[in-house]
């Protein structure tokens, strides 16, 4: 058996470290593996014929050279080291594996030798400190004698008797032992009056006590554990989410996610309109308008109104009284005059400060999102570099159940071919008649859309004037979801059209034809919408002078809302589900339709930007809005497992999140916000119904308000104060978009700025491994040069001599010195080295 290396480092100590023990922090970490790694080499090792022995002197093997030098077997092409500067690897940090539990035990007996001297106890025989040893210098039979172990052992529990509890405690604790190990310490090194006390319990109390006790504090841990699984379980479509990501890809899983934050947005809008509107007005009805009430028929549900024009859905059922007050209106008029608001709760200003409030805090949240978007997909090492990640690193070894181990697996084996998709198309290039010609399509197919997109305008500008100059009559209530239906159906057709036309364009790049298309739907839909608002604010106020046109207009787009959500399931069914059919039965083809990802996030974007538009005059459109989000949710999940393949050109969705909420924020919200505030500062509000009538405007609620407040008295006299300058004045609203704008342009240099300090820090990593080959290659040649010049049949010093240290640090008459080489071949990193 071959004797291992007494190989010491003679390295001077200074006064600082005689104070400082390695973290057991540290060695936990190394512990763990020990045993194992200890196997796996000798079982290595005894395939191979290796012995890690010190060579004899003037021993030589048959791969023995004459100049001192040992093969080693290695690969080929790879630099082969000579024995002693494999000695000098064998020494560096990253070589040594760990300590034994014989080492571990040793090093803490030393450190309970020291925490006793406090105590003025007699010093014990020091025990030097524990080296870590390392494979490559030592025999592989690295276990203690057993004797010698169990001495420490010994020693380390009558030390561990001499402390304090506290202390004895959070010392085994640190330790890098197992449980187990533990365990037995802590029962050896206690007292016999420690451990009476132990069974008697920590305060004198029975045994059966002190079970019951730790048996509820057991409990009630497995309880709030429980509690705290059930939480995380209970967020919605959680497992959904993953199955979609690991079978379609990134892409898709961000339609579904993207739905899930337009969920999360009307819930936010839901709860002030509620809280201070709806609940109010239906805790304080107003009474009853003369007549009797129109009998439920089923259209309703359709066309939004009859039974249920008055109710707490529409603009028209809210009073503009102060609640908690009797009021007497006018026989003729059935309504509340001015002077009867005095009390608490005035219902006009409730309606329009939660409206105003709902809306802000929906644009803080909204910009919030999208700056901190911005953040997570634009970061370094998104998509650069992260392969090698991917393979080794992905895989939670925690996950034991054969259902979620396999989602785990479909996950990892779908944002890999999204990765290599992403790196071949980087690759690709294009010639110069190439590129004029895919220019000429490309703009002929945008003219043609634009075209198309034109005609959709002009049709539902002619509809809607038809409609206005023909009105309808109660009676007639189903025609008046002819215009809704128009503007549905070219929707829906639209969007067919410009993927006709896509496929023209034969695009390289899935995420510039999905940008694209979205880029389409969305010009037509905001073109649509501007179309309508108009017609609404521009034409039908003028046309509506008696009746009620808030109500007509909240019931316009809650037809809008359930028409496109029927549509959406029209176009679920034939688009997706019996176009599969056809392919399978008819046409005999295996492959299935594809999820249009555009189409259906524009469908969303439209669906939302309606429900904003109506918060003014159908409070609770957000409810119908989150009804018809979560009914979406399921009829796309089932269709796409069932009818929908994943896509032919696998790409990662990285910046598409952030790309919706974009959209969703600037032309969605920010039009609904321009539509609303020209309703409630230019338009005249009716004159029979509402909160405001009798108003010129909905704004100048909040002036009669104010009236009010500077005849009530001085305690009061700063919130017109308030209103004037922070309300009525226009420069506090520039400032607060201003700084919003703000916010957003310094998280995008925020980003810029670590996305730089990330790529430095790669380029040091980068260098600093040059430098380690650098050095290890001079250290190499030293040796080398040492060996020849030392008498044949002797072995070079296990250590740093003398005479190599000078080599390396001055280096030999005539010849240049290691670090004026590195100087020479790195100039930049004079002062690294």
């Amino acid at each position: 058996m071959a004797q291992p290396l007494n190989f010491v480092l003679n390295v001077a100590e200074t006064p600082e470290d005689h104070g400082q023990e390695p973290s057991p922090y540290d060695e936990s970490e190394v512990h763990d593996s020990f045993h194992q790694l200890i196997q796996e080499q000798s079982q290595w090792v005894a395939e191979e014929g290796l012995e890690l022995q010190q060579r004899e002197p003037g021993a030589g093997g048959p791969e023995t050279s004459g100049s001192g030098q040992q093969a080693l077997p290695g690969p080929e092409d790879a630099l082969v080291h000579s024995t002693a500067t494999l000695r000098i690897l064998a020494s560096m940090p990253s070589r040594t594996i760990g300590r034994s539990r014989g080492a571990v035990i040793c090093q803490y007996y030393n450190r309970s030798v020291r925490l006793r001297r406090r105590v003025s106890r007699p010093e014990l025989k020091g025990v030097g400190r524990s080296a870590r040893p390392s494979l490559r210098l030592y025999d592989l039979e690295l276990d203690p004698a057993a004797l010698q172990e169990e001495e420490k052992r010994f020693l380390l529990v009558k030390e561990l008797q001499g402390l304090p509890v506290a202390q004895r405690d959070h010392m085994l604790r640190g330790m890098p032992l197992g449980l187990a190990e533990k365990r037995c310490l802590r029962e050896e090194s206690q007292t016999p009056t420690g451990k009476q006390r132990g069974r008697q319990g920590p305060r004198g109390l029975f045994p059966c006590c002190g079970r019951l006790r730790d048996a509820c504090v057991l409990a009630l841990h497995s309880l709030g554990l429980g509690l705290l699984a059930g939480l995380h379980a209970l967020r919605p479509w959680r497992y959904a989410l993953k199955q979609i990501g690991g079978q379609f890809g990134s892409s898709v899983l961000s339609y579904f996610l993207f739905l899930k934050t337009l969920l999360a947005f009307n819930a936010l809008l839901l709860l002030p309109l509620l809280a201070f509107i709806v609940g109010v007005q239906a805790a304080f009805p107003p009474p009853a308008p003369p007549g009797s009430a129109p009998s439920f028929t089923g259209l309703e549900l359709l066309t939004g109104g009859g039974r249920f024009t008055h109710t707490v859905m529409y603009y028209g059922y809210y009073s503009n009284s102060t609640l908690n007050q009797p009021c007497a209106p006018p026989l003729a008029g059935g309504q509340c005059s001015r002077e009867a608001a005095g009390l608490p709760y005035s219902m006009p200003l409730a309606y329009l400060f939660t409206v105003g409030l709902a809306f802000f805090i929906t644009c803080i949240t909204l910009v919030y999102s999208m700056s901190h978007s911005f953040g997570e997909s634009y970061r370094v090492g998104s998509t650069s570099g992260v392969h090698a990640v991917t393979v080794f690193c992905s895989w939670d070894h925690k996950v034991t159940q054969r259902r979620a181990s396999r989602l785990q697996h479909d996950n990892i084996r779908t944002h890999l071919k999204e990765l290599l998709a992403e790196w071949q198309r980087r690759r690709g290039s294009r010639s110069a008649c190439g590129r004029l010609r895919w220019v000429a399509v490309r703009g002929l197919v945008w003219l043609l859309s634009l075209g198309t997109t034109l005609g959709c305008t002009v049709a539902v500008y002619a509809f809607s004037e038809l409609m206005i100059k023909s009105p309808v009559s109660a009676e007639q209530e189903g025609a008046l979801l002819a215009l809704p239906v128009v503007v549905c159906l070219l929707n829906l057709g639209a969007p067919y059209l410009f993927r006709c036309l896509a496929a023209l364009e034969r695009h390289d790049s899935p995420v510039l034809e999905v940008y694209v298309a979205v880029c389409r739907n969305l010009i037509l839909k905001m073109v649509i919408l501007g179309i309508l608002c108009y017609h609404w604010l521009g034409r039908r106020v003028g046309a509506l002078k008696d009746q009620c046109w808030e109500n007509f207009v909240g019931q316009e787009l809650y037809r809008l809302v359930v028409l496109d959500f029927i549509f959406v399931l029209l176009d679920t069914l034939f688009g997706e589900l019996v176009w599969r059919l056809i392919s399978e039965k008819q046409l005999k083809r295996r492959e299935k339709p594809e999820f249009d990802i555009a189409g259906n996030v524009l469908e969303l974007i439209y669906g939302q930007t309606l429900t904003w538009l109506g918060v003014l005059f159908s409070p609770l459109l957000p409810a119908i809005q989150i009804v018809k989000l979560l009914l979406v949710f399921y009829v796309k999940k089932t269709s796409l497992m069932a009818n929908c393949q994943a896509p032919r050109r696998p790409w990662l969705a990285s910046h598409m999140s952030t790309v919706f909420i974009t959209l969703l924020c600037f032309p969605s919200f920010l039009g609904a916000a321009i539509f609303l505030c020209f309703a409630v500062w230019r338009v005249k509000p009716s004159s029979t119904c509402g909160p405001f009538r009798n108003l010129d405007s909905m704004y100048e609620a909040g002036k009669v308000w104010v009236r009010h407040l500077e005849e009530a008295g001085p305690r009061v006299s700063w919130l017109p104060w308030v209103h004037r300058y922070l309300v009525e004045n226009t420069f506090p609203v520039y400032l607060v978009s201003a700084l919003l704008l703000a916010v957003i342009y310094l998280h995008i240099q925020v980003v810029k700025g670590q996305r730089r300090v990330i790529c430095l820090l790669k380029e040091q990593i980068s260098n600093e491994g040059e430098d380690k080959v650098f050095l290890i290659n001079k250290l190499h040649s030293v040796y080398e040069r040492k060996e020849r010049s030392s008498p044949v049949g002797t072995d070079a010093s296990p250590g740093l001599s003398s005479p190599s240290r000078l080599e390396l640090e001055g280096g030999q008459p005539g010849l240049p010195s290691a670090r004026t080489h590195c100087c020479a071949v790195y100039p930049h990193r004079v002062d690294n080295l």
